[in-house]
């Protein structure tokens, strides 16, 4: 990923590592899709990773963000676990689950904003690092070596 990913770069890496993300989520996971496409009214919606519970049997709805945490953003995700309550959901399943991933969140910004729902939302961090596979973060170059690389060519320009 680059230094300035962006949320697809972040979708890619976890979809890319789907097992080992699938095994994080927990028992049960199933993995419906990327970009998961819903028609509500006129407009289409697209989630980011769509899951299936097959235990609590129940979707999963999780929304990446590459910034930091905005009570706005479950909104979008209130949005989407409601679409797929009303789309996707039949009799035999629970309620459908948001997870929002997040670079960072502030712990009680994010428990206020989650009071305000009534939906099973929840809010999640991730590590960069965690998202690159050992094998190749070896073979990767630090910050710094691409900074000085960097300044090296700028002189070499000058």
């Amino acid at each position: 990923m680059t230094e300035d990913y962006n949320e697809r770069e972040l979708e890619d890496a976890l979809v890319a590592n789907v097992t080992k993300f699938l095994v994080e989520l927990g028992t049960g996971f199933a993995y419906m899709g990327r970009q998961y496409r819903l028609q509500v009214g006129e407009k289409e919606i697209f989630i980011d990773l769509l899951f299936y519970n097959t235990r609590i049997h129940a979707y999963c709805c999780v929304e990446l963000k590459t910034g930091s945490f905005q009570a706005s953003y479950l909104g979008q995700l209130g949005l989407y676990v409601t679409a797929v309550n009303h789309k996707l959901k039949t009799d035999h399943d629970n309620p459908t689950i948001g997870l929002l991933i997040c670079k960072d969140k502030d712990n009680i910004e994010a428990q206020y904003s989650l009071e305000a729902y009534n939906l099973p939302l929840g809010i999640s961090q991730y590590e960069l690092s965690e998202l690159i596979p050992n094998e190749i973060k070896s073979s990767l170059p630090s910050i710094e070596q691409i900074e000085l690389t960097l300044e090296q060519l700028s002189e070499n320009i000058e």
